[in-house]
């Protein structure tokens, strides 16, 4: 368990080492893109196999998901974010499962959709829902799916 702790490590300091060695040239979404699908891939990766199946599952969901993740960034720009992020929360705190909360910017041409899948509370009561989200960057079409759960807030947080 402890060597495959450290053979986990050594995986990620080096995609992180790499990707730093490379930041001179990212623009800033394509960092934070890079940065946050490396995560969700390996989170996603972790959860795949045991013993040394679940270590290369989980280096390789994180290099697959940094360069999803690079391309997605590098690809929308702030107001794309924010057309997204509005969809996004207009699906989850209005819109019934199945129905699509649609964006557009017309300055890019840039598109996508929110789409509630799910609905349940957790045993503590909160409420949460299941979505498939999809951007469509010059004709291609990336998709990604994750739950959300509300805060006490009113906020909604992505919980995987």
């Amino acid at each position: 368990m402890i060597s495959q702790v450290k053979r986990l490590a050594a995986v990620v300091a080096m995609v992180a080492a790499l990707g730093g060695c490379q930041n001179w040239q990212y623009g800033e979404k394509e960092t934070a893109g890079t940065v946050v699908g490396g995560v969700g891939g390996a989170l996603l990766g972790s959860q795949v196999g045991h013993g040394s199946t679940r270590l290369v599952a989980t280096a390789a969901g994180t290099l697959l998901g940094a360069w999803i993740g690079n391309s997605v960034g590098k690809s929308l720009d702030r107001a794309d974010q924010a057309y997204a992020a509005q969809s996004a929360n207009a699906a989850l705190e209005r819109y019934p499962d199945g129905q699509a909360s649609t964006w557009q910017n017309p300055n890019s041409g840039h598109s996508g959709s929110t789409t509630p899948t799910r609905t349940y509370e957790t045993a503590q009561g909160q409420p949460c829902r299941e979505y498939q989200t999809q951007v469509v960057i010059d004709g291609r079409t990336q998709s990604a799916y994750g739950t959300a759960c509300r805060q006490p807030d009113g906020s909604w947080r992505v919980v995987n």
